[in-house]
C-alpha cells in the first residue's frame, strides 16, 4: 500500500482515509521517526506518545486555518511528517535543516515558534482573542503537556481565558497519570456523552423547565449541577479546571483513535474555552522508549533494534556531570548547601546529589522563575543555595534574579548549565545572552571557567562567597585536564595570564580560553606572538591585567561565545575607555542575530569561534 507520507499533501490523504485504516498511519509515522531520531538525534519519547492524538487534530481541523499551537514543541515530529516535511525529516536539527521545533518560517502549518514551556495557552488565547475582534470562525487548540502545567504561566493563561470565554480548545497531554481500565472506559463513554449535541441541548432544556418551575426551580438546577459535577469530581481533577471556567472533558485515552476523534468533533463546537484530558504514554509503541521515557526523551543517535546509544566517545568528562560530582563533595562538608532544578535532575547533573541528599535537593518542576524566589528564602535563613539552570531557561527568572536575589545579596549560587552554543535544539536553547543580561546586575559576580578544573574551583568560591554568582559553563565534555587536585578558591575579580606575546593580547573566556590558546599557538608558528589572558570574572574584571597587557602590547583581541552586544567584549571596551587607554579592540563573538541549529563545532566553525577562524579574524585585524 502507498505510504502516505509520500503523498503530494498527506493531510488530504489523510481526511480521505477510512477510519480503520488510521492504526496503519500511526505505524508509519512511529517508524519514519524512529528511524530518523536514531540517526539524527532528538525528542523520542515525547513525539511518540502523541501519534494518534495529531492524527486525530489533523483529521478533525483543517491546518493551516483552524490553528495547532503546540507547547513546547518537541512532540511535533508526527505534526511535521503530516505537514509535507517527510521529504526533508533526515535533515531534523541538523545544520540548515529543520527545526526540532515548530517554526513559522518552516510551514504555515506552524502557526507560532516555540521551545521553551508553558507558552502555548497564551499564545492560543491571543490567537482566539484577534480571531473575535476580526469576527473569525477559525478553530484553535494549544496542547500543553502535564509537565507544562508546573509553570505559572500557563496558570496565569487559564485564569484568563475562562474569564474571556473564548471558544478555545486545550488538550492536557498527561503522560504522568494512570487509569484504571474500567475507569477510563466509564471515562471515555462519559466524554463522548457529556460533550454530544443531544446532552448539551437536554441540558438546556431541563435548566430551562426547572429554572420555570416556581419556588424550587432554582434549588433544583443547582442540585443537578452539584450532582453532576460530583460525579466528575470523583472520576476526574475537573472541577479545578471548571472552577477556571472551562468545560472539562476526560480524561481519555490518548491512543484510541475512536475515542479521540468523537471527542474532538464534539468539543470544537462547543462555545467557550474547554479543556480536553487526555492519558498518553511517552515512547509508545517502541519498547525501549516506553521502558526509558526520561533517556528517550531528549536522545543522541541509538540502534533502533536495541535502543543502545552509538556515541562512545569516552574521553572527557562533562562540565555537568563534574558540576554534580564537586557538588555532592562540598555538600558532605557543609551542611548548608542545598540544590535547587527547574524539572532537570538529569539534565543539570543533580540526580546524583537527590539521590546521596534526598532531603537537601529540590526539584520545583517548569518553574524557573519560582526556583529563584525559593532559593532566596531559603538563604535567608543561612542555606547555601545553588539553583542548577540551563542558560536559556534562566531568562525566564529574570526578574526574580534582580529583585529577589541580587537586590538582597543574598548568597545564592546560580549554576549556569548549557552556556553558550547548546547545537542541536538551536535558538530557543543556545545560552548565548546570559554574559550580557547578568552583567549590569549589582551585587552579582559572573565567572566562566575556561575547563573542568577550574569548574571546580569556580564551584568552591561561590559557595564561600556573601553574595550572590553565576557559574557559567558550557554544554558537552570538557577539555581532559586533570582533576586529581582538591578545587580551590580562586581570588574574586583576577584573571591569569597564560602565555605571553608581544603584538596584541587575547583576552577570552570560558571555552574561548582553548580555543585563544590555539589560535596563539598557530599564529607564533607564522612569526605573530600574542598573549592569552584567561579573564575568568566577567564581572568584576581584572583592570589591572587587561589594562597592563593592552597598555604592553598595544593590541587587544576579546573572544566570548555570546553575543557581542553587551557582553564580556564590551565590558573590556568600557573598562579601557574608562581608563583612557586607546588600543585598537576586536571583539570576537556571536553576531546580533538569533543562532541557527547545528553541532556546536559546526557553529563554531560558522561564526570563526573556532581556532582556524579566530586566526583568520585576527589577521585581517592586523592587516
Amino acid at each position: 500500500m502507498t505510504s502516505l507520507l509520500d503523498q503530494h499533501d498527506p493531510l488530504v490523504a489523510l481526511k480521505a482515509l477510512p477510519v480503520e485504516e488510521l492504526p496503519r498511519v500511526a505505524e508509519e509515522l512511529r517508524g519514519r521517526i524512529i528511524r530518523t531520531v536514531a540517526e539524527t538525534g532528538g525528542h523520542l519519547a515525547s513525539s511518540l506518545g502523541v501519534v494518534e492524538l495529531t492524527i486525530a487534530l489533523h483529521r478533525v481541523l483543517d491546518s493551516p486555518r483552524d490553528k495547532i499551537v503546540w507547547d513546547v514543541g518537541h512532540q511535533a515530529y508526527a505534526h511535521k511528517l503530516l505537514t509535507g516535511r517527510a521529504g526533508r525529516f533526515h535533515t531534523l536539527r541538523q545544520l540548515d535543516g529543520i527545526s526540532g521545533f515548530p517554526k513559522r518560517a518552516e510551514s504555515p502549518h506552524d502557526c507560532f515558534d516555540v521551545g521553551h514551556s508553558g507558552t502555548s495557552i497564551s499564545a492560543a488565547l491571543g490567537m482566539a482573542a484577534a480571531r473575535d475582534a476580526a469576527g473569525g470562525s477559525e478553530r484553535i487548540v494549544a496542547v500543553i503537556g502535564d509537565g507544562s502545567l508546573t509553570g505559572g504561566m500557563a496558570f496565569e493563561a487559564i485564569n484568563h481565558a475562562g474569564h474571556l470565554k473564548s471558544n478555545l480548545v486545550v488538550i492536557l497531554n498527561d503522560n504522568e497519570m494512570s487509569i484504571s481500565p474500567n475507569v477510563g472506559a466509564l471515562s471515555a463513554f462519559m466524554s463522548r456523552a457529556m460533550t454530544s449535541d443531544l446532552f448539551r441541548r437536554a441540558r438546556r432544556e431541563t435548566e430551562q423547565l426547572l429554572g420555570h418551575l416556581p419556588r424550587f426551580g432554582k434549588e433544583l438546577v443547582d442540585l443537578v449541577h452539584r450532582a453532576e459535577h460530583s460525579l466528575k469530581g470523583f472520576l476526574t481533577p475537573g472541577m479545578l479546571f471548571e472552577a477556571f471556567g472551562f468545560e472539562y472533558v476526560g480524561p481519555i485515552d490518548g491512543h484510541r483513535l475512536d475515542d479521540l476523534l468523537e471527542t474532538l468533533r464534539n468539543a470544537t463546537r462547543l462555545d467557550g474555552p474547554v479543556l480536553i484530558h487526555v492519558l498518553t504514554k511517552k515512547g509508545k509503541g517502541y519498547a525501549p522508549a516506553e521502558q526509558e521515557p526520561a533517556r528517550f526523551h531528549g536522545v543522541g543517535p541509538f540502534d533502533p533494534a536495541t535502543g543502545a546509544s552509538r556515541e562512545s566517545k569516552g574521553g572527557a568528562a562533562s562540565y555537568t556531570g563534574v558540576f554534580g560530582r564537586t557538588l555532592i563533595e562540598l555538600a558532605e562538608k557543609d551542611p548548608r548547601i542545598v540544590a535547587i532544578t527547574a524539572a532537570m535532575p538529569d539534565g543539570t547533573g543533580l540526580q546524583p546529589f537527590a539521590e546521596r541528599y534526598p532531603s537537601r535537593f529540590f526539584d520545583v518542576g517548569i518553574a524557573e522563575q519560582h526556583a529563584v524566589t525559593f532559593a532566596a528564602g531559603m538563604a535567608v535563613r543561612g542555606l547555601r543555595p545553588v539553583v542548577a539552570i540551563y542558560s536559556s531557561f534562566m531568562q525566564r527568572a529574570y526578574d526574580s534574579v534582580i529583585h529577589d536575589v541580587c537586590l538582597q545579596n543574598l548568597p545564592v549560587l546560580f549554576a549556569l548549565d548549557r552556556g553558550g552554543l547548546v547545537g542541536a535544539d538551536g535558538p530557543t536553547h543556545h545560552g548565548v545572552f546570559d554574559l550580557s543580561f547578568l552583567r549590569p546586575i549589582p551585587n552579582l559576580t559572573v565567572m566562566a571557567p575556561r575547563d573542568e578544573q577550574e569548574l571546580r574551583c569556580a564551584l568552591v568560591t561561590a559557595l564561600g562567597h556573601e553574595g550572590p554568582f553565576a557559574v557559567r559553563y558550557p554544554r558537552g565534555a570538557g577539555e581532559g585536564v586533570d582533576l586529581g587536585a582538591a578545587p580551590a578558591p580562586l581570588e574574586i575579580g583576577r584573571g591569569e595570564k597564560l602565555r605571553d606575546g608581544r603584538d596584541g593580547v587575547l583576552c577570552a573566556v570560558g571555552v574561548g580560553v582553548p580555543a585563544a590558546m590555539a589560535a596563539a599557538e598557530q599564529l607564533a608558528a607564522a612569526g605573530i606572538e600574542f598573549a592569552v589572558v584567561d579573564g575568568r570574572f566577567i564581572k568584576p574584571l581584572d583592570g589591572e591585567l587587561l589594562i597592563g597587557e593592552a597598555v604592553r602590547t598595544g593590541r587587544v583581541v576579546t573572544i566570548e561565545e555570546n553575543a557581542l552586544l553587551g557582553g564580556f567584549g564590551s565590558a573590556v571596551l568600557e573598562l579601557l575607555a574608562e581608563s583612557g587607554v586607546n588600543v585598537p579592540v576586536l571583539r570576537l563573538g556571536l553576531p546580533d542575530c538569533f543562532i541557527e541549529q547545528g553541532s556546536q563545532e559546526e557553529l563554531r566553525r560558522r561564526y570563526a569561534l573556532d581556532a582556524a577562524g579566530l586566526v583568520e579574524r585576527i589577521r585581517g585585524f592586523l592587516a
